[in-house]
């Protein structure tokens, strides 16, 4: 990269702007502003200082997201979502209702492989407690062990 351009027919020297272009990778041919920071021409942001104060660095991290669909809330809701629907499509394979194999590709977080019919009955009584609003306290620990040995 060129630090340096000369302007004017040769009279004047300046910084150059320091940005590149992503298609065909060369640097950008107009003169930096001598106020930049990152030394860009007005085009490539060369007159933004950015927040300077706690507070507008604050108001400029919390307005980063522009959208609700990444947020973390709704990044785990989402996981957990696909960590439930792997679940169903295991307990159709526990259960032989599906030839088809495993879905290939990353696991969510939350996800824990069913592999017997034990494992099933578990995963369907736990979503019948949870869709019920209970909490499943008042259910003893050995009820769901009962007849599986």
């Amino acid at each position: 990269m060129e630090k340096y351009i000369s302007t004017a027919g040769g009279r004047i020297t300046c910084l150059r702007c320091t940005a590149k272009s992503t298609r065909s990778g060369n640097q950008c041919r107009k003169p930096a502003l001598k106020t930049s920071r990152t030394n860009k021409c007005p085009t490539h942001g060369g007159r933004n200082k950015g927040p300077v104060t706690e507070a507008g660095k604050a108001r400029s991290a919390a307005s980063h997201i522009k959208t609700g669909l990444y947020t973390k809330v709704a990044i785990k809701e989402r996981s957990q979502k696909l960590a439930e629907l792997r679940q169903l499509a295991d307990c159709l394979l526990v259960l032989k209702m599906t030839a088809t194999v495993e879905t290939r590709g990353r696991k969510p977080s939350g996800y824990e492989p069913l592999s017997t019919i034990k494992d099933v009955l578990m995963f369907a009584l736990d979503r019948e407690l949870n869709r019920a609003g209970g909490s499943g306290k008042g259910v003893p620990k050995n009820y769901f062990n009962q007849g599986m040995d």
